[in-house]
């Protein structure tokens, strides 16, 4: 149990993130540096140089797909198995893990979608100075050196990655306690000595030779003893002290870290979640960047350390080619980054260095090989899975804030959307729509008819979302609590009874979702019979899963908890990724696997992104989290999470009437488009700035409904291949240096550029457009644009610079409703960017926007092509079933010629004349009314 108490330091505990959030930035003390972790500085201690490792060749067993060796610590003698595999996909798992542990270390579970297919791994050479293994893609090898142990992946005459080659393998090995082992020693001298005096009384002096190999084994374990003196002398081995924090270490030190370099590589990217650039920092002098999911209020920019979330991908890239490392371990995280220099071929090239080092665990390493951005994107889902497919309603407008007073208030706001005429479609609740903080409840005087609440809502046909957060209310009247408990699913302390920290409600305690058990149960009380008042239109976030334990060592949780066998030093970043994933599971059962659903959540990790949406947590109303908003999300989305999004407005503080308008107008261009605001904030719905600044917000989301169809299939694509929605440039262009640090713009899908305006008081904006011979349109003047150019752009408070690339084709719906399920039977406008060359390509995705029906392939999907003056759309999915009401309404080609004629034909042979008008100063034509439906087979041809 956690330590009780009074009432006022109850009062400070509750009221402690509303004193944070008044502050101006982040108390830096609540938070370790790198020397401030024991393991973290116990490993940043040791140096580079040759490793101690060495590889025992005579140990190697090689299977169809698995290499097995020994390594071999010349130090103390502590041998470690390495594992290696080849995977399906251009992919390679290093596994290293303690021979013999004295007990199991952990493995992390469920994030892997499957066990990975292997392939074959063959023997190319062996010799006593190691053993070369065919990687199977062209000339790519695997050289394992013996002394020292080192990893090299070569492609040809190049490293393409190089392991342990500094000399950075570390490996903590399990140990006996030097106290327990002294009480041993002592034992065991003790009963040695009885039997001395025993021997000695019954024998003559001339067995004296027995006493003497006697006194060696005494000796012997003197050395034992003394030997685990030293180790213990070393600081935090075995318990740690952070502030009044004390963290009791049972299995002593058990940290791990390995080395990864890449020679030619200056350019590494990933390891959310970070406040900081797109490109990762050197940290070298600095401290390492930390991935720790920890509740960090009003966090700072432009620093490594850990925030809500952590995913242990980094991906590299040159313009030959980009490879990724993902680094499955649960466990808190540092990554050091630090450049050097290589020598290949004869020339000194430039290097990145990478180094991982965790608590806990065991080694287990992937490493993708691409060798295209998109190539490392498939490898990593075929590993974590894929982005959910979220409903269509999902990806438009949501209004939150901290918090809707009351029933009330939830339909006053409802109604000032209707009367300003902006469209949205989820409005939230936050904590205080709950009874007393108790999750699945609702406060019986201010939301005392929820189901009355929720049916107007869905008469306008809009959704709701309410907060259910991971720290249950201990309350013997509380019905969730009471069967937590009653099942025993609290997470324990390290005394076997149930955790207990303080949260929202007070004393709280933690169920343990590393339980399935656990999980199914929570997925159960989303059902309606059970979740009192809600409808299927009622969908859930998830916060403070970190967790959050106001009163707990940096917020967060005890390491020394306890979740059955481990600790949770393991888990801790599995702990968010649990609770989304059961929450998701709740929602997906309560409507017998109809529904898809929609979660957003705070933490995550590694296939996070397989239930739901994730956002960056508690920023603040200034210009600077404006603009990291954009690599924040990029570089969640390099890593499999396109379901991003920043509270637009920022959550703490109060934006000027110009912020809030920028960050509408960036915000409608990011995959979670969500205004949300602290309790301490003015309100600020979109309405309170003057009719002025309402027009340009309405403008804003109006232009984020328009293009929901763009939206959908991106997510589409994302769903069955693992590609990035909101993507850096360096992705579509790997080989254009010029692009490989940009993060002030940025493509969605690969046909739309967006460069938001994040600067106070902008008159203009350089945006670059990529790509030699390509050309990108103003998608608000039309204007044409050559690639490969910084282009000025000058700006007023109604510009949100955007540009469709040449060669494509881009569905919009341009009759803006009051939520996206009222514009579902809508017509379809079709902008054709025409390229240099002539040419353009396109898709169309419809499905019913809401079930798991598109995967019974219920669902359209359409090819538009544009080549020789003829417009046609052809079906990519000849299996598939599914109408729709949706027609063609308009078709606007840029940068074409007059035609004289625009004919248009359907499936059945016929023809008919479509009427146009051409705008010569920009090359604009619109094809008005074909009118044939979106599911059909038609051509247009322009003569």
């Amino acid at each position: 149990m956690a330590a009780p108490i009074d009432r006022m330091g109850l009062l400070l505990v509750i009221l402690l993130p509303v004193l944070f959030s008044i502050s101006h930035a982040v108390d830096r003390s609540n938070f370790k540096t790198c020397d401030k972790s024991a393991f973290c500085k116990r490993q940043r201690d040791v140096k580079p140089g040759q490793s101690p490792y060495r590889a025992l060749l005579e140990t190697l067993e090689l299977s169809n797909t698995r290499l097995t060796l020994q390594l071999i610590n010349d130090n103390n003698k502590v041998r470690l198995l390495l594992e290696l595999y080849r995977l399906q996909g251009n992919m390679t798992r290093v596994k290293i893990n303690e021979l013999k542990p004295l007990k199991p270390r952990y493995e992390v579970p469920d994030v892997l979608v499957k066990d990975p297919p292997t392939e074959p791994l063959s023997v190319l050479d062996r010799d006593e100075n190691g053993v070369v293994l065919s990687l199977g893609a062209d000339s790519q090898r695997l050289i394992i050196s013996a002394r020292p142990f080192r990893l090299d992946i070569v492609d040809g005459p190049n490293v393409l990655l190089s392991i342990n080659s500094r000399g950075l393998l570390v490996f903590e090995q399990l140990r006996l306690r030097k106290d327990t082992i002294s009480h041993k020693i002592t034992s065991t001298v003790g009963s040695m000595w009885d039997k001395i005096k025993n021997v000695f009384s019954s024998k003559s002096e001339t067995d004296s030779e027995g006493g003497e190999d006697v006194e060696q084994n005494v000796a012997e374990k003197g050395e034992e003893e003394e030997e685990a003196k030293e180790e213990e002398d070393q600081p935090g081995m075995w318990e740690e002290t952070f502030k009044s924090h004390s963290d009791g270490k049972p299995n002593g030190p058990t940290s791990i870290s390995l080395d990864f370099s890449f020679p030619g590589v200056e350019h590494v990217y990933g390891i959310p979640e970070h406040a900081d650039t797109l490109k990762l920092k050197s940290t070298e002098g600095g401290d390492p960047y930390r991935l720790y999911n920890l509740d960090v209020f009003q966090y700072e920019l432009n620093n490594p350390m850990a925030l809500y979330g952590a995913v242990p991908v980094l991906l590299s890239h040159t313009a030959e080619r980009t490879m990724g490392i993902f680094w499955l371990n649960a466990a808190e995280t540092w990554v050091d980054i630090g450049s050097s220099a290589s020598v290949q071929g004869g020339s000194e090239k430039s290097q990145t260095d990478v180094r991982w080092i965790s608590e806990s665990g065991i080694i287990d390493v992937f490493v993708m090989l691409g060798p295209r951005p998109t190539d490392v994107f498939s490898q990593y889902a075929s590993l974590t899975g894929t982005q959910s497919f979220p409903p269509l309603a999902a990806l438009a407008y949501h209004q939150c804030r901290w918090n809707y007073n009351d029933q009330e208030d939830v339909k006053a706001v409802d109604d000032g959307f209707d009367e300003h005429d902006i469209p949205y479609d989820f409005i939230w609740l936050d904590i205080e729509h709950t009874d007393g903080k108790r999750y699945f409840t609702w406060d019986p005087l201010k939301f005392s008819q929820p189901r009355e609440m929720l049916q107007n809502l869905m008469d306008k046909k809009r959704k709701m979302v309410t907060i259910v957060d991971p720290h249950i209310k201990v309350d013997s009247g509380y019905k969730i609590h009471k069967e937590i408990s009653s099942k025993g699913f609290y997470i324990k302390n390290k005394d076997g009874g149930d955790y207990e920290g303080w949260c929202w409600p007070g004393n709280a305690g933690y169920p343990d979702f590393t339980k399935p058990e656990m999980r199914a149960w929570w997925a159960s009380m989303f059902a309606y019979d059970q979740y009192e008042g809600s409808m299927e239109n009622l969908y859930t976030w998830n916060d403070m899963n970190e967790p959050s334990v106001f009163n707990g060592p940096e917020v967060t949780m005890h390491k020394d908890a306890v979740h059955g066998a481990w600790e949770h030093r393991d888990v801790h970043n599995l702990y968010g990724f649990y609770v989304q994933m059961a929450t998701a599971q709740g929602l997906i059962q309560r409507s017998g696997g109809v529904e898809r659903p929609f979660v957003l959540t705070r933490a995550f990790f590694a296939g996070s992104q397989r239930y739901g949406a994730v956002w960056t947590g508690d920023n603040a109303a200034e210009w600077g989290h404006l603009k990291m908003s954009i690599p924040m999300c990029l570089s969640l989305g390099l890593v499999g999470i396109s379901f991003c999004g920043a509270d637009v407005g920022g959550f703490f503080k109060t934006p000027s009437p110009e912020l809030l308008v920028r960050w509408y107008q960036a915000g409608a261009y990011q995959p979670f488009f969500r205004a949300h605001a602290h309790l301490d904030t003015p309100r600020r719905e979109p309405w309170l700035f003057g009719p002025e600044n309402t027009a340009l917000i309405r403008e804003a989301v109006r232009q984020r409904y328009t293009l929901l169809p763009y939206w959908y299939q991106l997510f589409y694509h994302a769903h069955r291949t693992g590609q990035p929605v909101m993507r850096p440039l360096w992705v579509e262009y790997p080989e254009n240096a010029a692009t490989f640090a940009i993060e002030d713009e940025f493509l969605l899908g690969k046909d739309l550029l967006v460069h938001p305006v994040t600067d106070e008081g902008s008159r203009g904006v350089t945006a670059y457009l990529p790509g030699d011979g390509e050309v990108w349109y103003d998608v608000h003047t039309y204007k044409k644009h050559q690639g490969n150019q910084n282009l000025y752009i000058p700006v007023t408070m109604n510009s949100i610079p955007v540009f469709q690339r040449g060669g494509s084709v881009i569905s919009r719906k341009e009759r803006v409703r009051r939520s996206s399920l009222c514009m579902q039977d809508d017509p379809y406008t079709l902008y054709v960017a025409v390229s240099a060359q002539g040419t353009a390509e396109g898709e169309l995705y419809i499905d019913d926007g809401h079930t798991f029906n598109y995967e019974k392939q219920q669902f359209i999907h359409r090819r538009l092509t544009f080549a020789e003056g003829t417009l046609s759309s052809s079906n990519l999915s000849p299996d598939s079933q599914f109408s729709t009401a949706s027609w063609i309404e308009r078709v606007v080609f840029m940068g074409v010629t007059k035609p004289n004629t625009a004919t248009l034909r359907t499936a059945d042979g016929s023809e008919s004349a479509l009427e146009f008008e051409f705008d010569p100063s920009s090359e604009l034509l619109s094809l008005r009314k074909p009118g044939v439906n979106a599911g059909a087979e038609w051509t247009i041809q322009l003569r």
